[in-house]
Formats: structure tokens, sequence, C-alpha cells
């Protein structure tokens, strides 16, 4: 394209240059507008790479033609190809300036060297500066007009460029937060079904073992304990697991909904832990998702009584609903007290993991979860909101 351009100043002008000299009588001047046309090709070759420098170039180009064969060769139209490009290539204010600087110089020459360009008497030579100057200022903007427009519809597409990769960046960002999610989601499955069955099933075993010689009976009850929740925590495996074989499987993460407190707290008694049930409020009246997340939350705090502080003497589970001015909302408290004399098991070491997954619960419902030493033992103390979970559907 660089060539066509050039070639469409070059050949014209060319032409020109030869009808000039072919008379014979400015043979000089000829020579002089075929140099022009030449050069002034070679300079319109650079008009992409350097638009500002090529105008430069082509007003001292026709300056000298103009000083040298009193015409001008041409060289305006030159000038509105070189002007094209600035506009296509830098800022309006850029582009003004240069135009402005360019009309002046030209028209100053024009203005200086023409007037000993009319040999026709009846020609004034005011006529053909005004000529002049009126083809430039006009061919000038017709090109700087097209080269806004081709500067505007490249930022535009440049612009539609951009916002794809930032919406393609968006996705790739939202996919992977996606998996870091789910990742920690079935990782604190993973950690309530692994580590609440199996400290209750560590639990039980220690207890039929403690009762085998002194309490059969005790002992096989222990026993039968230990196997449904071993097969309890089967299952739920299997479905955590199912989840991960297959994904796009919709399957909940979450406990089935009709486990009930009542069976959740029998099976630590089971394992051997003073667990006392208090509540004032039956679990059916509560939207399944609170129950589900008290559920869990009571799992949790009660596997980490079993696990740092199983010689408790009490542990209390209170779960209550209260309507006052900071709305209606679901209090759940666990509470472990003391510790028996004479107690011989040893507390085994946890990760952290389940504190910091009744708090996800818990904010995921838009309520909070606090954990820490209460008297002489510890409490867990989580209040779920109502309004927000039953509002949302």
């Amino acid at each position: 394209m660089d060539l066509v351009v050039a070639l469409w100043f070059a050949l014209p002008a060319a032409i020109t240059s030869l009808v000039v000299g072919a008379g014979g009588a400015r043979p000089v001047a000829g020579s002089i507008l075929l140099a022009v046309a030449l050069v002034g090709g070679l300079v319109l070759m650079r008009r992409r790479h350097e638009p500002v420098l090529t105008v430069a170039a082509l007003v001292v180009l026709g300056v000298a033609c103009l000083a040298l064969t009193q015409e001008s060769g041409g060289i305006e139209f030159a000038l509105a190809l070189a002007m094209y490009a600035v506009a296509a290539a830098r800022t309006p204010g850029v582009t003004w300036l240069v135009e402005l600087g360019m009309v002046a110089v030209m028209a100053g020459a024009s203005l200086l060297f023409l007037r000993r360009a009319a040999t026709d008497p009846q020609v004034e030579p005011s006529g053909l500066i005004v000529a002049t100057v009126v083809f430039l200022v006009v061919a000038s903007l017709i090109a700087i007009a097209a080269g806004v427009s081709v500067r505007g519809r490249r930022q535009h597409i440049d612009a539609l460029i951009q916002r794809a990769n930032a919406l393609s960046r968006d996705r790739e960002q939202q996919a992977a937060l996606a998996v870091a999610e789910e990742r920690a989601r079935i990782a604190r499955e993973l950690h309530d079904v692994v580590a609440h069955s199996l400290t209750v099933m560590v639990a039980l075993a220690d207890g039929a073992r403690a009762a085998s010689g002194s309490d059969p009976a005790g002992a096989e009850r222990a026993l039968d304990a230990l196997t449904e929740t071993g097969r309890s925590a089967l299952a739920d495996m299997r479905r955590v697991l199912g989840v991960l074989r297959e994904p796009g499987d919709d399957a909940p993460l979450e406990p089935e909904p009709d486990v009930s407190l009542d069976e959740l707290v029998e099976r630590f008694r089971a394992a051997g832990l003073p667990v006392r049930l208090v509540r004032t409020t039956p679990q059916e009246e509560l939207p399944l998702a609170v129950r589900r997340a008290v559920w869990r939350i009571v799992q949790e705090s009660l596997t980490n009584v079993l696990r740092h502080a199983p010689t408790s003497t009490l542990v209390l589970v209170e779960v209550s609903r209260t309507r006052d001015a900071h709305g209606d909302r679901v209090e759940v408290r666990v509470t472990n007290r003391g510790a028996s004399r004479g107690a011989v098991r040893q507390p085994t070491a946890g990760t952290g993991r389940g504190i910091i997954g009744m708090r996800e619960r818990a904010a995921a419902l838009g309520g909070a979860v606090e954990a820490g030493p209460h008297e002489r033992g510890w409490q867990v103390r989580a209040v779920l909101p109502l309004e927000t979970v039953e509002g949302a559907g």
C-alpha cells in the first residue's frame, strides 16, 4: 500500500514534469519537477512510520520547488496523503498543529514565489496563489477527515479486543475461583466426615476394649455403634467421592435433612461423651439450610470435645430461637465443662480446619461463630439469622 500511495503521487507529477520540459523552453524546470516527483514518492514511502517527519520533508521539498521553478509540482497532493497518515496515527492536537504549520509555510512560499509565475498577462498571480492555497487546504482537510475516521475505527476495534481479552481473563479468574471454592467445600466435607467418624469410632473402640472384661453387654453395644458409625462414614465418603468423579453431578454435599440432632447426640453418648441436649424450638420449624448448618456445627463441636477434651464431665448443647430488636435468629451453644478426675484418655491433636469450616457455614447464611475458653472448659457459639435465609428462598 505504501508503494501504491507513492506511485499515486509520483507518476502524475513525473508526467507533468515531462510535459513542462518537452518543449525545450524550460528544460531545467522540467528536470527539477521530475526530481521533485521522484524524491516526493520516496518520502511518501515513510508516511506510516514517520508521518510528521514526512510532512516536514514534503514541505521543504515544496518550498524548494516553488523557489526554483515557480510551480508546486503537485506537492499539495503529496502533502494531503501525508496529512492522512498524521491524522490516522497521531492525536487530533498533533494533527491540527501540523496542519496549521504546513498551510502557513506553504501559503507563505506561494505568496513569495508565485508572483513571478504568471507569464500570461491575462492571468493574475494572486489568482494562482489563491488557487494553490485553496487546493492545499481543501485536499488536506479531506485527508484529515478520512484519517480521523480510520483512527476512530482502529481505536474502536482495539477497545473491543481489549474488552474481549478482559472478559476472557474474568472468565478464567471466575473459573479458577469456582474451582478453588469447590475444592475448599469438598475438603471441608471430607474433614467433617473423616474427623467426626474416625474420632467417634476410636472412642467406641476404646470403650469396647475397656468394657470387654467387666461389661460384655456394654462392649457389644459399643461394637454395634462402631459398626453403624463406620457404615455411615462410608456412605458419606462415597457421596463426596461421587461428586469428585462426576464433575456435572449436582449431588448435595450437605448432611441429609432427616438426620436429627437427637441421633447425632446419641452417637456421641455411645462414644462415652456426657452430652445433654436442650432446645427451645423444634428442628422441623427451621429452614432446611439452617438445620443443616446447625447439624454440622454441633457435629464439629462435639467432635472437637471428644478429640481435645474427652474427659469433660458435661457437654451441654443448647439450640434456641429468639426474636428481638435484632431480628429472628437461631443461637447454638456447645459448652464442655471441666474434666473428671482419674481420666486416662489422652486428647488428640487437630488441624484447626473445623472452626474455619463452622465459620464459613455460618457466614454463608449471614451468621457468625465464636469459639473460645469458657469457665473451666470451652464454648462454641453460633448465631444464624432466619430472616435472610427465609427471604432468600
